[in-house]
């Protein structure tokens, strides 16, 4: 895949993550697993001159697209892990019932089920595919049953996550389930990357092999391939190409050939055209969708409609309906009204309720320590080349995944009641902020700001709440803003600061309308800043963290050109684009509404009068409420800069920001009073990110005092 063909596939990708409720969690379970990303050597540089970037932060940049990725047959991911020594682990979906439940059964398939089986997970691939996708590890294991036992697709991101494979040192797919031409072609190796030149990706028609052989398992209700050893395995399926009909041949490999002629000729047919040995003659999954045999059960699915964005053009409210028996909607058991909230929210409750995923990876034996001296070489040359080392099966692929228990955090929640998931929305009924959240939380109110946010039952209120706010914005706007004056939910962040922003309307049409491709000056300073700049935190230093901060950049230089790109402009939109990382739009759109509210004529090319103004009212800010501190921060020649709390200034009006440097000072006020000039520009370089909270109430305070003129 050439660099282009990837720079369109991110953008169409970019599309994708927008806005949009997300779905009930229902009957599904939390799954983690766990793999390692290949290791790079110490010594290479790129050719920027900076360290190579780790295949695990390459992987975990990657995999953020894939979060957006929702569709009835397939499984949700839910987030990525970063652990030591380039260890991975992955929480997604899950459900206890595979297909491996009919293979354990040992009898053929109905002729009803497996046609079902063909078109759900069909259906899967389809959407996967038009979102530039391939699963690569189709098998049993990996097509899960919900509890009315349609098709849930697991792992379907694997290999677009570890870019086809050439970030880890195992193969994607299973020997058994491998079209001919993935293994004629040979594992992909990081080393054939490292020229620039990517190695041709699978197309959709590998997975209809691998469906193919699926199929017919189902069919005869025994696995194939088991007497092979895995060279074998794959020597006897490239053998497969000298053969006329390959269904046949298999059927009397297994001696199952009694079975596969009772077969009806529709479903014979099928897996005839799965199992087609030349790529070029084999069909994709959205031609196979089109044939007779799977034309009889279409009829029984509705078509998938993509939920619309919370900013877009498009009514919300159009496919809404209600169940037929509004009982449905009353719940006896409050342990399931947790089922009610969406995997994301359950997931971030689970971990503030304790959740530890390398913990629950070691208890199940997945993750195993060493004791560090059994991992000595036994011979170690002067450029730290090793010898004598047993290869470490622990780093091998174990692809195992375990059911994160929810039990701790049902204790946790067992005393909210059924109308805490359910929050009314009343009217306005003061001019003042106040909190709609129930009476019992008045208490943890008071509380510090990083308590609050670590408590799950009061988080669980606040997610509730906002999520319901923000279902009805822009109508609850008002709402929002006074919520938020009391917090804002680590996981709704994004959104909310959009409300509080303004943000409305079809932004994502907006964004493509912006030319982001042809060249300008500004381009090379971009380049040089971006990776310079954000190696602090694991996705904005990932690819394609440079990537989307190199178009939403763009895009603004683009659409302002009464404004310039200054440095700074980069650190000013990393907080949007990481609280918006899958959706570059809102991103652009909060960044673009952020700054001629706060930042205004910031950026004109010649700017020098307008910081100077600034720089006037803030001095005259610090000597209206702190003469002293003022008077001495002249002497010694010491200008503050600006400081951004972001939560609280969205909050605010044009000049809150000089109300909260005004805070600040008068935080550090005795250490800057007993400080010269230098030792000033230490505390606040080395300035900790913890004095926020208690600033909170004295900015606030600031900008209720009248200025006198």
């Amino acid at each position: 895949m050439t660099k282009a063909e990837l720079d369109v596939f991110s953008v169409l990708a970019a599309r994708e993550g927008t806005a949009v409720a997300m779905p009930p969690m229902k009957d599904a379970r939390l799954g983690a697993s766990t793999f390692f990303a290949s290791a790079l050597p110490h010594d290479i540089c790129g050719s920027n001159g900076l360290p190579l970037t780790p295949n695990s932060i390459k992987i975990l940049g990657r995999f953020q697209i894939l979060k957006t990725v929702s569709h009835p047959r397939l499984c949700r991911y839910v987030d990525i892990s970063r652990g030591k020594h380039e260890r991975l682990i992955v929480v997604a979906e899950h459900y206890e019932r595979s297909l491996e439940d009919f293979q354990r059964a040992g009898k053929p398939v109905s002729q009803d089920k497996v046609l079902q089986v063909a078109y759900e997970i069909l259906e899967g691939l389809e959407f996967m595919n038009k979102h530039g996708m391939m699963h690569r590890a189709l098998a049993p294991r990996n097509v899960l049953m919900d509890c009315r036992g349609n098709v849930k697709l697991a792992k379907f991101g694997l290999y677009h996550m570890t870019n086809h494979g050439a970030d880890v040192d195992f193969p994607i797919g299973y020997p058994s389930y491998l079209a001919p031409e993935v293994i004629a072609k040979g594992p992909s190796r990081p080393s054939d990357c490292s020229h620039g030149e990517l190695p041709r990706p699978s197309g959709p028609k590998v997975d209809v092999w691998s469906l193919g052989i699926l199929l017919f398992e189902l069919c005869v209700g025994r696995r194939l391939l088991q007497s092979f050893d895995i060279s074998e395995r794959l020597k006897f399926i490239l053998t497969l190409g000298c053969m006329d009909d390959i269904v046949t041949v298999l059927a009397e490999e297994h001696g199952c050939l009694d079975v596969i002629k009772e077969l009806p000729e529709n479903v014979l047919t099928l897996l005839r055209k799965c199992l087609t040995f030349q790529p070029s003659r084999r069909p994709t999954p959205s031609e196979l969708l089109k044939d007779p045999a799977l034309q009889e059960v279409s009829h029984l699915y509705t078509p998938f409609r993509k939920p619309v964005s919370l900013f877009s053009s498009s009514l919300r409210c159009a496919y809404l309906e209600l169940p037929e028996d509004i009982s449905e909607l009353c719940q006896d058991e409050g342990e399931e009204y947790l089922a009610e909230r969406s995997i994301e929210e359950v997931y971030h409750l689970w971990c503030l309720a304790g959740g530890d995923l390398e913990k629950e990876l070691t208890n199940k034996e997945i993750i195993q320590s060493k004791p560090p001296i059994c991992t000595l070489p036994n011979f170690l040359l002067e450029d730290g080349e090793c010898f004598g080392q047993g290869r470490d099966r622990s780093f091998l692929l174990d692809d195992t995944t375990i059911t994160l228990s929810l039990c701790q955090l049902k204790n946790r929640l067992k005393d909210v009641t059924g109308e805490a998931y359910y929050p009314l929305l009343d009217d306005e009924q003061s001019s003042l902020p106040q909190s709609n959240s129930s009476s019992e939380l008045s208490a943890a109110v008071a509380l510090p700001l990083v308590i609050r946010e670590r408590d799950t039952e009061y988080q669980l209120l606040r997610i509730v709440l906002f999520d319901r706010l923000l279902q009805a914005y822009p109508y609850k706007k008002n709402q929002v803003w006074k919520e938020a004056r009391v917090d804002i939910p680590p996981l709704l962040r994004g959104l909310t600061w959009a409300a509080l922003l303004g943000i409305e309307g079809d932004i994502q049409a907006k964004y493509d309308g912006i030319d982001k491709d042809t060249p300008i000056p500004t381009d090379r300073q971009i380049e040089v800043d971006i990776p310079r700049c954000h190696q602090y935190d694991e996705l904005l230093s990932s690819p394609q963290g440079h990537m989307k901060f190199r178009r939403v950049l763009k895009a603004w230089v683009v659409s302002h050109p009464d404004l310039v790109y200054w440095q700074g402009l980069d650190s000013l939109c990393a907080p949007f684009l990481y609280l918006n990382f899958n959706n570059e739009a809102l991103a652009y759109a909060c960044m673009s509404a952020f700054i001629p509210k706060y930042l205004y004529n910031f950026f004109l090319k010649d700017n020098s009068h307008v910081i100077q103004e600034y720089l006037t009212v803030f001095s005259q800010m610090i000597a209206f409420h702190d003469p002293e501190l003022s008077n001495h921060l002249n002497e010694i020649g010491f200008i503050p800069d600006i400081f951004h709390l972001w939560d609280t200034l969205l909050l605010g009006n044009s000049s809150f920001p000089f109300c909260i440097g005004v805070a600040i000072l008068q935080q550090l006020r005795d250490r800057l009073l007993a400080n010269g000039f230098n030792e000033c520009i230490l505390l606040f370089s080395d300035l900790p990110g913890g004095g926020a909270t208690s600033s909170r109430s004295t900015h606030t305070t600031f900008s209720r005092i009248p200025e006198v003129s």
